[in-house]
């Protein structure tokens, strides 16, 4: 009886200490959910889910922040080729992004409202907590910069 006891207060003593390493290396990797602030308005927009396929970064976007008045499901007229007249919502908009010393780069980001894809890299800060994404044509000088909060 002593034994098993003994043996249940470790297994309460790992599990107490095994959480919170868990959730540190959660955010030390940009995938989960995040809710994205436009950088012109800041308001938030969407949440988009970043998912690691073989240490290949990709973001689908999951749900639009829209007003009352506008289109809740807003097709991606601008866009060209195979997302022409898509719906937004589901579409992936942040592709090729990969592990780079402390940022992610080479990878690209749709801006759906124009229907532009531009070079794209990121970088986590606040301790995992929030996400800078980075837009650029040609060099990261020329480009917008929107700041992503974690939602998991």
């Amino acid at each position: 009886m002593k034994l098993l006891a003994a043996t249940a207060a470790a297994a309460t003593a790992l599990l107490a200490f095994a959480a919170p390493l868990a959730h540190a290396a959660d955010l030390a990797s940009p995938v989960g959910l995040w809710q994205n602030i436009d950088d012109e308005t800041n308001k938030p927009k969407a949440l988009i889910r970043i998912t690691d396929t073989n240490g290949t970064l990709q973001g689908q976007i999951e749900k639009l922040y829209r007003d009352a008045g506008e289109d809740q499901n807003p097709l991606c007229v601008k866009c060209e080729g195979a997302k022409k007249d898509q719906p937004i919502t589901g579409m992936v908009i942040l592709t090729g992004l990969k592990k780079d010393g402390d940022e992610y780069t080479g990878g690209e980001i749709l801006d759906p409202a124009k229907g532009k894809t531009y070079k794209s890299k990121m970088h986590l800060t606040d301790g995992g907590k929030k996400l800078s994404v980075r837009g650029y044509i040609g060099t990261p000088m020329l480009g917008r910069t929107q700041t992503w909060v974690r939602q998991d």
